[in-house]
């Protein structure tokens, strides 16, 4: 019987060494794993490459695991918000490594890991510093420049539900990075507010097959809308509530 659930965050994180690449889902905090980044703390592992699409929001989550000064470097597009003062603090000490990726190409490069793509051409980031050394080639008159997939061992999602094979079904925008990052790296991980029956999800609302799945983990609902107020976890901007 295929059952992809475990019994806590600490046993989703189990097995993650020392100097792993981690994907870890989210625009800022909207769809953050935090569950899974606060197990990943406890668990002590070091010397890590995160990827990401921020650099950590104010004290929690991602930004919590920077502090702990055990992040090697971190691969993102947006790394200065006005509560990104973790990352600045480590970046401006010298503290943590930066490869800054433009969004889009941040995107394409971890869907063309999952999706078996050698490498690709993008025009973001042509003629700027992103592209020093390296290869570049003129297509439609436009300059390109080679992008490389990105890789990771490990990637770290939040979904709203799943059923025990790993079939996911995300809440609205907080799907973002979650599929791809899922495809991209050798064990996917993801938190979800409740695990259901098999059959009980919709198949055309799966966006992430069980096939990409490795481990689910139930953290009970986190602030969603409950007769049209939140309750705890974060409002719409990703404040405490």
């Amino acid at each position: 019987m295929i059952d992809k659930s475990v019994p806590d965050a600490a046993a989703a994180i189990d097995g993650v060494p020392d100097g792993a690449t981690i994907m870890i889902g989210g625009f800022g905090r909207a769809g953050q794993p935090v569950e899974l980044i606060d197990a990943l703390i406890a668990q002590g592992a070091t010397g890590l490459t995160i990827v990401n699409n921020n650099a950590g929001n104010g004290d929690v989550g991602l930004a919590a695991l920077l502090a702990t000064k055990r992040v090697r470097k971190i691969i993102c597009s947006f790394p200065r918000q006005t509560d990104s003062w973790v990352f600045d603090r480590l970046y401006h000490a010298g503290e943590i490594e930066l490869e800054l990726v433009p969004q889009g190409n941040l995107a394409e490069r971890i869907r063309a890991a999952g999706a078996g793509i050698g490498a690709f051409f993008s025009p973001t980031g042509a003629g700027t510093q992103l592209a020093e050394g390296r290869e570049s080639r003129e297509i439609g008159g436009r300059p390109h420049v080679l992008e490389y997939p990105i890789f990771a061992d490990f990637a770290l999602i939040s979904a709203l539900k799943a059923d025990r094979w790993g079939n996911l079904v995300y809440r609205r925008t907080a799907r973002n990075f979650g599929p791809i990052m899922a495809a991209a790296a050798t064990t996917a991980i993801a938190q979800v507010d409740e695990i259901v029956p098999l059959g009980e999800l919709d198949p055309e609302a799966v966006v992430t097959p069980g096939i990409f799945v490795d481990r689910v983990v139930a953290v009970g609902a986190r602030g969603w809308l409950q007769d049209g107020a939140f309750v705890g976890g974060v409002d719409l901007a990703g404040n405490p509530r």
